[in-house]
């Protein structure tokens, strides 16, 4: 993380073809990723990230990233929700995992990034789960290159299964 710059650093790559709701997406993990370790109120966040006074995610380098104005329902939705179901969302991340992971053991970036794949497969049901995990796949990539990225594709693939056999 830069100095004077909120939330881990972003590969440089990621930015190139982002989307409003994709932008929402990062920019929700961002916010999230603030939130924890600030323990900053959750209303003011999000109010704070909408009126621009957030700071901008930047890449691996410290440039920033060229950022597309984020869809502001979408990121609120995902970052209140999160806030307001983690409970929940860490339950159902918890029995997705194998016997040998819990969600305390998870690294925060990893948490933070199941919690809103989940809580979106959960809660936002116009949004299709494919796209979902593709997502959130695509959004760990941006920060891993490791076995993080088969953890988090399959969690989400494994909820979203269960949801769907539930549905």
């Amino acid at each position: 993380m830069g100095a004077g710059r909120s939330g881990p650093d972003v590969k440089a790559a990621f930015s190139r073809k982002m989307g409003c709701r994709t932008a929402a997406r990062l920019a929700a993990v961002q916010v999230l990723y603030e939130i924890e370790l600030t323990d900053v109120g959750v209303d003011w966040a999000i109010a704070q990230f909408l009126s621009g006074k957030f700071p901008q995610p930047e890449a691996e380098d410290g440039a920033l990233i060229g950022m597309p104005a984020p869809d502001p329902d979408l990121f609120a939705t995902i970052v209140s929700g999160v806030i307001a179901q983690r409970e929940r969302l860490d339950g159902i991340i918890g029995t997705a995992l194998t016997v040998n992971w819990t969600v305390p053991r998870l690294d925060i970036l990893v948490r933070l990034i199941l919690e809103a794949g989940v809580f979106e497969l959960i809660f936002c049901e116009d949004i299709p789960l494919k796209v979902t995990i593709n997502e959130y796949v695509n959004l760990a990539n941006a920060f891993f290159d490791g076995a993080e990225l088969g953890l988090i594709n399959g969690v989400l693939d494994s909820v979203a299964s269960t949801h769907e056999a539930g549905a």
